[in-house]
């Protein structure tokens, strides 16, 4: 079975280094990705990128946020504006699938309104409650729009044929979820922010703040396993494979 793998550059952040991989000085500008899968049976978009009120109202959008993080964001950033490379629409979206519901992951979720989201089930019932929404660093008019959510638990194999698979990484948020892909050149893992960069997985190095320490620990046990054993591992914001990917209109793979 054949998948076509895009890569959607949907804006940038420049953010302090010490706050994703701790202990470090200086400041770092990173990718916003965003990835579209073509299946047999369907078209698939893992994660959304940032909202598009980041355009005229970025403090007003991230309150506190705005502190850390600094957004690079035209209008031709905005994820619906990339499909348009690829000739497609938003309606042209079978599925979205949502890593975590943190600002730059889940931002364009409101370009789809009539598209379902996947994520897992820990994770919307955190980004539900107020006290995880403040200490998880959420905001909710990123994601509390009304659309269909399909909640998942653990592992879900998205077509039914393993080709592509949903796989819990908890710990950067409560239900942090990464996107397995059976290509023909090999499995390909879209580790989203379970992973930053090459440097927190070669070291597993964490980055200063997330909600479980030993299960972000874990998570990246269990990537470096998987590259181990062949899969090839897509970092969730490393500006230097970032730029070593082909960029939609052309196929990573």
């Amino acid at each position: 079975m054949t998948l076509r793998l895009y890569a959607l550059s949907c804006g940038w952040l420049s953010a302090p280094l010490g706050l994703l991989l701790e202990g470090e000085s200086g400041a770092i500008r990173i990718p916003v990705p965003c990835y579209l899968v073509e299946h047999p049976r369907g078209r698939l978009l893992f994660d959304s990128g940032l909202n598009a009120r980041l355009l005229n109202d970025a403090a007003g959008h991230l309150g506190r946020l705005v502190r850390y993080f600094t957004p690079e964001l035209d209008e031709g950033d905005l994820v619906s504006r990339r499909l348009q490379v690829l000739d497609l629409d938003v309606r042209d979206i079978d599925y979205l699938v949502t890593s975590h519901l943190h600002f730059d992951h889940a931002g364009g979720l409101g370009q789809f309104p009539d598209t379902p989201t996947m994520v897992q089930r820990r994770e919307w019932q955190a980004a539900a409650d107020a006290d995880l929404i403040a200490a998880n660093g959420y905001v909710a008019a990123d994601y509390a729009l009304g659309q269909d959510v399909i909640q998942i638990d653990g592992e879900h194999d998205v077509f039914g044929d393993g080709a592509v698979v949903c796989m819990p990484t908890f710990g950067h948020t409560p239900g942090h979820q990464s996107l397995r892909l059976r290509l023909d050149g090999g499995d390909v893992v879209l580790a989203a922010d379970a992973c930053y960069f090459r440097r927190s997985l070669e070291a597993l190095h964490l980055p200063k703040v997330g909600h479980d320490r030993a299960a972000m620990r874990a998570s990246l046990a269990r990537l470096r396993d998987l590259q181990h054993r062949g899969a090839r591992i897509f970092y969730g914001h490393d500006p230097e494979h970032w730029a070593s990917l082909p960029k939609a209109p052309a196929p990573v793979v």
